[in-house]
């Protein structure tokens, strides 16, 4: 086990690159040992969850600003758009909300098995909490992972649907990466410069949708390949939560940086209002099978548009030191 532990060390002590997922074969002792020390730092990242069925403990970075903002603009969509549909009562949709980044455990025939979600979609009643719709984002992550979180979710939890929103994304060749960090001698030098970068990649960005952004031979935002958004169900009650689901539905949305999504429903073909709404609030009324009509190419390129430049600037900010350089 020591062996084991020292190899998890290494890879929690690692720079991750953010987004990045490392799976590492330990037990859940050798887990246990690295989790205690990890809480010790009172460090938000990286986490550390453990996977029983596989015997893989899992190294999650922090999410990069596309990840986390996509993750919680799908949960506030399909939110906003239930509380608009004509003729539900406030009270029926008061208990909505969203919940973002929660770790939970819970056991499986193979151990215990730790994750957490990106995004939830929760219905609240009193001291009830339940989680109708998880949702998971992957930017470049692999796609057995994004479906193993998914259907973590679904089979041991029992939410009504799952979304998976899988990017990848091109950075574009190395020598266009090499971001040099810029000194300045004061903040409002910096910010002015800031501002005018920023200016630049939204004009590149109504050129090129899902980019590259590249300002002097270097890439802020590299060129979305491929965007695809999944919808998942489990098959019944009683399924074993290390089950790996196939997706119901699968929606190719963004190929090779253009936009392909025009066939998609605004629903999914499958997303109702009892998805979102427990059965005893919505039953009586004969409700449940209105279609929450959440996805909107318009909506969604506004928001991806808006994270690819919030990406992009963030990364210059990362690149810039304020006072003399040594």
């Amino acid at each position: 086990m020591e062996r084991e532990r020292e190899e998890l060390m290494n890879v929690v002590r690692r720079s991750l690159s953010p987004d990045a997922q490392v799976e590492v074969p330990v037990s859940w002792e050798a887990y246990e040992e690295v989790k205690d020390i990890l809480e010790g730092d009172n460090e938000k990242y990286p986490r550390l969850w453990y996977d029983s069925a596989r015997s893989m403990a899992i190294v999650v970075a922090p999410p990069s600003d596309l990840h986390g903002s996509m993750a919680s603009e799908l949960a506030s969509r399909i939110r906003d758009e239930v509380t608009r549909i004509h003729g539900l009562h406030a009270d029926m949709t008061a208990g909505l909300s969203t919940r973002s980044d929660i770790e939970s455990s819970r056991p499986t025939r193979h151990g215990l098995t730790t994750r957490a979600w990106d995004t939830a979609l929760v219905y609240t009643e009193g001291d009830r909490r339940t989680i109708m719709i998880a949702i998971e984002v992957g930017v470049s992550q692999s796609y057995t992972s994004l479906r193993a979180a998914i259907s973590w979710w679904m089979c041991g939890f029992g939410c009504r649907l799952g979304l998976g929103l899988a990017m990848s994304i091109s950075e574009g060749p190395r020598r266009n990466r090499r971001r040099q960090t810029q000194h300045y001698l004061s903040f409002e030098e910096a910010e002015a410069t800031v501002t005018e970068l920023e200016d630049e990649l939204r004009n590149q960005r109504a050129q090129f949708p899902y980019g590259p952004l590249v300002i002097n031979g270097v890439t802020w935002f590299g060129q979305v390949q491929n965007v695809v958004l999944e919808t998942y169900r489990a098959p019944g009650d009683d399924v074993p939560r290390e089950t790996i689901l196939e997706p119901t539905n699968s929606f190719n949305i963004v190929n090779e940086g253009q936009f392909v999504g025009v066939s998609v429903t605004p629903n999914l073909q499958e997303v109702v209002l009892r998805d979102c709404i427990p059965d005893h609030i919505i039953r009586i009324h004969g409700i449940e099978a209105i279609p929450v009509n959440f996805f909107h190419r318009e909506w969604f390129e506004r928001q991806f548009g808006n994270a690819m430049i919030e990406n992009a600037v963030n990364r210059i900010w990362r690149n810039i030191r304020i006072g003399q350089a040594d």
